[in-house]
């Protein structure tokens, strides 16, 4: 499904991952972990599409993504929950999610939507509260939420439990664990290593940008 092969990327001279190739099977989930620096977030930031890769090669169910913007990968079926959320805080819960579905058919939208509501019904109970105002955990759901609009056939995770409370990061996971029951591929990053290998069908560590 996803094939990466020698991906190398960084920011301008700084390079945060070498020649990294990458096989994920359709419905598999990966944990991507190692220390801060290692290079993870530049790893799926540029899977996502949103930092360009210096070398090699990204393809999806046999299409080579490699040149594809953020928009047309996440049309394709790539959804990213980035790092500290990124949740639109001036718009409300649902004006969020209807961002997230923009580019989906009506009755499609209405269909993830309630999807999204069932997972997280703390949102559908604060679809009119403004984004900034939900708490960390709830910004979090929000995040997820938002990338489920998508219709994804993958999601990638960027730091899943910063800053939670383990009631809500069980809930996160419980929400991620439906997901891969109904096919979606995930690839995981999480400050609790163990709790993400333990998630995750296998896992690969990075180390100051190279598989160790």
């Amino acid at each position: 499904m996803l094939k990466i092969k020698n991906l190398k990327c960084g920011y301008g001279d700084i390079i945060a991952v070498q020649n990294i190739s990458i096989n994920l099977k359709a419905g598999e989930t990966l944990a991507l972990t190692g220390p801060n620096g290692s290079g993870k977030t530049t790893f799926v930031m540029t899977v996502a599409g949103h930092i360009p890769q210096i070398n090699g090669d990204i393809s999806f169910f046999e299409k080579d993504i490699t040149l594809f913007s953020p928009m047309k990968r996440c049309l394709e079926g790539i959804s990213l929950v980035p790092e500290g959320r990124r949740v639109f805080p001036d718009l409300t819960v649902y004006e969020n999610l209807l961002i997230g579905g923009i580019s989906i058919p009506d009755i499609e939208f209405k269909n993830q939507l309630k999807n999204v509501y069932d997972i997280f019904p703390r949102l559908y109970e604060r679809e009119k509260q403004l984004a900034g105002s939900l708490s960390g955990g709830e910004q979090q759901m929000l995040a997820i939420g938002r990338a489920i609009m998508q219709k994804p056939k993958i999601m990638l995770v960027d730091e899943l439990s910063l800053g939670l409370m383990p009631k809500i990061v069980n809930e996160c996971y419980n929400a991620l664990e439906k997901l891969v029951s109904e096919g979606i591929s995930l690839i995981l990053i999480d400050q609790n290593s163990d709790m993400s290998r333990s998630f995750c069908d296998r896992s690969i560590n990075l180390d100051s940008g190279y598989v160790s």
